[in-house]
């Protein structure tokens, strides 16, 4: 097991988060720009069970996207920097009786209030027993909390990762702790390019959810670099800081909120290969009659041939969607590289793209 060392300056960091999070915001109505507090999209079908969380949980909110990825009943989910305990609940309705949703957070305030109401939300969903967990610890350090490797179907996050201090920990352990054919399904904040290391000192910049965001590409490469071979962007939006005297310090670093899915797949390509392979979504699965956005690039109406790459057709193949599509096409035959596929800023806020292409 590899530890995670902290060095003097990162937990003087980890420490002003905690001190953030803990004590100096009261609620969401505390944070001074809008890079962790948004509910834009969100599903209809969603908003009936946010409606049953309690109000102190969502008072206390502070996230930047949706962390909501299909079919999950009767799964393991694992939130990771958890808070108190929004999304866990939200998860905790959708997986049902069956399933488990466990919450990990290194500030004891938010999990107090988490926790608080777990048997307010175990009634009102109608379960006979909770099926929620939280942990205190880092999402960094896993292994500290005895979450066992393999042992999670799928991992969300909810504007979290660009507080770790050692972000490579943290998308090691989250590799480590997921099952084959898992995924890490998180919205976070990225930034067009690497974030001077005086503003990383800030502490409000840094509480913000800003200055430890990461420069998407060396979040892609970081990525790859611990197993998730090929990150899917599924949306994103810029942040405006509405705050003037963050927005002069920042200078013209622009900062975008973006959801990826990071499969746990072994033998993913660096490239999207064509060989000559599609598939058929049949529009079984809940929610999503008419089309399946796997990304931000595939757009998969129901019925309807859809050319894929290798690397997405193992994606749905190996993963848990696998029974919801039809396969055509093998790696048998290779026809070269997809066309379009660059490495420009991926970020311009438009919704998906409905007709498919470019991984």
């Amino acid at each position: 097991m590899q530890e995670t060392t902290l060095k003097k300056g990162q937990t003087d960091i980890q420490d002003n988060v905690r001190q953030y999070y803990g004590e100096t915001l009261t609620g969401s109505v505390d944070l001074q720009t809008n890079a962790c507090c948004t509910d834009a999209g969100l599903p209809n079908y969603v908003k009936p069970i946010l409606s049953q969380v309690h109000d102190e949980v969502l008072m206390r909110y502070y996230g930047c996207g949706l962390v909501l990825p299909e079919l999950l009943d009767g799964l393991t989910i694992l939130d990771l920097g958890c808070g108190a305990g929004r999304d866990v609940y939200v998860l905790s309705k959708l997986v049902g009786e069956q399933g488990r949703v466990i919450g990990v957070d290194m500030t004891e305030e938010q999990l107090a209030v988490a926790r608080q109401h777990q048997d307010h939300h175990r009634q009102v969903f109608g379960h006979a027993e909770s099926n929620v967990l939280f942990l205190h610890g880092y999402i960094e350090r896993l292994h500290e909390l005895d979450l066992a490797d393999n042992s999670v179907d799928i991992i969300v996050s909810n504007c979290v990762i660009n507080l770790a201090v050692d972000k490579a920990a943290v998308l090691r352990e989250a590799f480590r702790v997921l099952k084959p054919g898992g995924e890490l399904y998180f919205s976070d904040v990225y930034a067009d390019r690497r974030i001077p290391k005086a503003l990383t000192l800030d502490p409000v910049l840094y509480g913000e959810c800003l200055s430890g965001a990461l420069y998407w590409n060396d979040f892609h490469n970081l990525a790859k670099a611990h197993g998730f071979d090929d990150p899917r962007l599924i949306v994103d939006r810029p942040i405006t800081i509405g705050n003037t005297e963050l927005a002069a310090r920042t200078g013209n670093i622009k900062f975008f909120s973006a959801t990826y899915r990071l499969f746990k797949l072994a033998g993913l390509e660096p490239a999207c290969e064509d060989y000559g392979q599609s598939v058929v979504y049949r529009g079984t699965i809940p929610h999503h009659p008419h089309a399946f956005v796997l990304d931000k690039h595939h757009f998969i109406e129901t019925g309807k041939q859809f050319p894929v790459c290798g690397n997405t057709w193992r994606m749905l193949h190996d993963t848990r969607f696998a029974k919801h599509f039809d396969f055509y096409g093998n790696f048998d035959k290779h026809f070269g590289i997809f066309a379009g596929c660059g490495s420009t800023l991926p970020y311009d806020g438009n919704a998906s793209d409905q007709t498919g292409g470019c991984c």
